[in-house]
């Protein structure tokens, strides 16, 4: 069982990597990076995108999003708010994005002249950090809200990210947030990567965020994360790679 399973495992990996790695190369012939956005739900992540698009399209930026969700259009049309083109992807009951289904509303939706193409993943920090989307960039956001010890909870999200985000910084003391403790945790799953604070009610680290992200659209370089993308299995037989890279006790 544990050898089929794993087999099954390897050949999910090496699909949906090759997909990626296809799917990179031909977005970058075209001049298009991709921002993959990960956290769990209610990290306030689609307030803060429609925030940056929206500042994007005042600066008559070429942006497009993805935003993806199991159901509903609701995210969408919050973001298109922005008057920036968005897409809703539903993903029918699937916790996550691969890169076979982007690949898919690129080719047949995609604005040309689009530079700069956010998705936002579906909200949960297990299954969309398992599989690359062909990212030029990905983003990890964390609401204060959520509690210190995340990054050590979920060292796979954590590991894996070029940028990490911290959300609703204006409620930093009401949920007695450590952000400290909070910036060490992240350190150690993922060392000398860049901890960024937002607050989207206020348009704090909008710029920033903004800043830094076309940044990387012109060449700059970006963190090397400690972990790569893995699929994961819903089995016990599963060895967590956060646990062999040792990251987690």
């Amino acid at each position: 069982m544990c050898d089929s399973v794993d087999e099954v495992t390897q050949a999910v990996l090496a699909k949906n990597d090759g997909l990626a790695a296809d799917l990179r190369d031909e977005l970058t012939r075209r001049g298009v990076s991709v921002v993959n956005l990960l956290s769990s739900p209610g990290s306030g992540k689609t307030e803060l995108l429609g925030r940056v698009l929206a500042r994007a399209v005042e600066r008559t930026l070429p942006v497009a999003a993805l935003t993806a969700d199991l159901a509903t259009d609701n995210d969408a049309d919050r973001l298109a708010r922005s008057g920036a083109p968005v897409k809703q992807l539903l993903t029918d009951g699937l916790c996550h994005l691969e890169a076979r289904q982007l690949r898919g509303h690129v080719e047949a939706w995609l604005p040309e002249g689009t530079s700069l193409l956010f998705v936002e993943n579906v909200g949960n920090l297990v299954c969309p950090a398992s599989y690359d989307l062909g990212e030029s960039l990905r983003i990890v956001l964390m609401a204060v809200t959520e509690g210190e010890d995340k990054p050590l909870k979920y060292p796979t999200a954590f590991g894996s990210a070029h940028l990490v985000v911290l959300t609703k910084t204006d409620l930093t003391g009401p949920a007695g947030f450590d952000e400290a403790a909070f910036e060490a945790n992240v350190q150690r799953v993922n060392p000398g990567v860049e901890v960024m604070r937002s607050c989207a009610r206020t348009g704090a680290g909008v710029d920033t965020l903004l800043e830094r992200v076309l940044a990387v659209r012109d060449g700059a370089p970006v963190h090397r994360p400690p972990l790569a993308p893995r699929p994961h299995t819903h089995t016990h037989t599963h060895t967590y790679e956060g646990a062999e890279a040792g990251l987690v006790p």
